[in-house]
């Protein structure tokens, strides 16, 4: 090359190697473009979180401290137990995770292991498709089939409005991403450890449960814990389905009405006269979006921190 370079009488600078002036432009456009997403992006979850703490610190800071701690919560007439929609949140999610974990994982076992090709092309778009469905359409249907038909005619003291038909819904809307993210994880599980569990001896059931759930465990937790922030995080379901709009007392007890932190935001927020009451009443809205942030978040922490903890490279 460098004889052809000398006998035409040219040389190469490396100047000659950087491309086209046109070209870099482009990809600094293209970069300068997805670093102006990923900034609007910050900037926005920045002002969300400010906007939270801003009004959570004035409702703390202004509001009694035995009025965090009553009999319910009915924030119109200066009642706000952090009791009641934190035990309400936590009981409809916890039947709602176990509804959706069993149902799920065994919907992602089948997928992943034991169906045809042909079933699990036509089964898993059907999965992710009911991940879509509308919250409020789980609502309409926990209202009118799982409360009255499932939920009465085994616990007939329970009311038509109660938190055990508003957890088997809220469990049924995350049971397609429970499913959909752990089939996902065991089929990256690789073929060679299958064929050595099977080379060994072993059957399907005890290649399913011994080797490639332990090999999946970080992706199975992480749809677990996706599931229970979507779980902690409904609105729909629990407004229509629990039973309290207006306010709830403190309850432990799934078959009667009770009130969760969404449902507790959404049921004030409907409209701006809707919020009308105690001195603080609207600040009380921030106040617990800032809890269910902050419980939120600690939930991801942890189970990165774990994810990352289990995780198995191959």
């Amino acid at each position: 090359m460098a004889q052809a370079a000398g006998s035409s009488g040219a040389s190469l600078e490396l100047t000659d190697l950087a491309g086209s002036s046109s070209r870099h432009r482009r990809e600094r456009l293209v970069r300068n473009l997805f670093f102006g997403a990923t900034l609007v992006s910050i900037i926005i979850s920045v002002a969300i979180v400010m906007s939270l703490v801003g009004r959570a610190f004035t409702f703390i800071t202004n509001v009694p401290l035995d009025t965090l701690w009553t009999t319910g919560w009915f924030p119109r007439r200066d009642a706000f137990d952090l009791r009641t929609v934190i035990v309400g949140t936590l009981l409809i999610a916890g039947i709602g995770m176990a509804v959706a974990t069993p149902l799920g994982l065994g919907a992602a076992i089948y997928l992943s292991e034991y169906a045809k090709p042909r079933a699990r092309r036509i089964l898993k778009p059907i999965i992710e498709v009911l991940a879509g469905i509308p919250s409020v359409v789980i609502g309409f249907f926990a209202l009118t089939i799982i409360s009255p038909e499932i939920v009465n005619r085994f616990f007939p003291s329970a009311g038509f409005f109660n938190m055990l038909a508003a957890g088997i819904g809220v469990g049924i809307l995350v049971t397609p991403l429970v499913a959909s993210i752990s089939e996902d994880a065991m089929r990256s599980v690789p073929l060679h450890l299958r064929e050595a569990s099977y080379g060994l001896g072993a059957r399907k059931r005890t290649t399913t449960m011994k080797i490639v759930l332990p090999a999946a465990v970080s992706g199975i937790m992480a749809s677990l814990i996706v599931g229970v922030s979507r779980a902690i995080g409904e609105t729909m379901v629990v407004a229509m389905v629990a039973g309290a709009s207006g306010g709830s007392p403190l309850t432990f007890n799934p078959l009667e009405r009770g009130q969760t932190m969404t449902a507790a935001m959404t049921s004030l927020a409907i409209g701006s006269d809707q919020v009308k009451g105690a001195e603080f009443t609207f600040e009380s809205l921030f106040f617990i979006g800032f809890l269910l942030f902050l419980m939120t978040l600690v939930l991801n922490v942890l189970s990165e921190r774990f994810v990352r903890k289990v995780r198995m490279r191959y």
